[in-house]
């Protein structure tokens, strides 16, 4: 790829990252490209999974949730784990159990921080590591916050289990999601791991699509039931307080 190619291609990422969603005219005209090359380009960036189109009569483009992800783990752009890290760090002394911050990659959510509880028992997942939306309560919060359509691709796709209560039927993951929308934050009861229980909430943009996830986690034996509410309040009052950074309003 020239130089200039590389160049051209860049601009059209940062025109589509400030005016998203954009159309391809619109995109020619702000590059100063024209709608063929532009469109050959914008092809290329959606087989390499940073842009998407949408599905309506207007086929407008954004950055997709995979070149988010990129640039969160490579601390490019608006950096959400520098963001988040505070209000992390409130919820982890207010709980005392671990906090995982996730953020979309294709159809799952990779963990990009972790504050450890003080407790020796413990939930503990790596940095960088890839997290199914369907078991998980970062991923069902996160199916929570999207759109239907969003939710039935996922759906279409593989489920698989990985623990003993792992929710494997789309019927069985509606209706996690569902739950999750109607109280406002997620419960996943030993679904992503044996043993562990998780309390999630979706960060969202100002359109209100979720960009990434917070959790609390930990031992079945301590996030029991009657800490369900105070958790979730919790948490969801982190991730709302993380999108308000995200977006300039604190």
């Amino acid at each position: 790829m020239s130089t200039q190619s590389v160049k051209s291609a860049v601009q059209v990422i940062e025109v589509i990252s400030e005016h998203q969603p954009i159309g391809l005219s619109d995109i020619a005209r702000r590059t100063g490209g024209s709608k063929a090359t532009i469109l050959r380009m914008l092809t290329t960036l959606r087989e390499m999974r940073w842009v998407e189109q949408s599905d309506t009569r207007d086929a407008t483009w954004s950055l997709s949730f995979h070149a988010y992800a990129v640039t969160s783990r490579a601390g490019l752009g608006v950096n959400l784990r520098d963001i988040a890290i505070g209000p992390m760090n409130g919820l982890q002394l207010d709980t005392r159990e671990t906090v995982h911050l996730c953020v979309p990659d294709s159809n799952c959510l990779v963990v990009i921080e972790r504050l450890d509880t003080p407790h020796v028992l413990r939930a503990f997942l790596a940095l960088g590591t890839p997290i199914p939306l369907h078991a998980s309560a970062t991923g069902l919060a996160f199916l929570g916050a999207s759109t239907d359509e969003f939710v039935e691709g996922v759906l279409d796709g593989p489920l698989e289990k990985t623990s003993g209560q792992t929710a494997t039927t789309p019927e069985s993951v509606w209706k996690l999601v569902r739950e999750a929308r109607e109280r406002g934050y997620s419960i996943n009861e030993e679904g992503l791991s044996d043993g562990i229980t998780s309390v999630g909430a979706a960060i969202v943009n100002s359109t209100g699509a979720p960009v990434g996830c917070v959790s609390i986690s930990g031992p079945s034996s301590r996030i029991v039931a009657s800490k369900y509410e105070e958790y979730g309040t919790a948490v969801v009052r982190t991730a709302n307080e993380i999108s308000g950074l995200m977006r300039g309003r604190r």
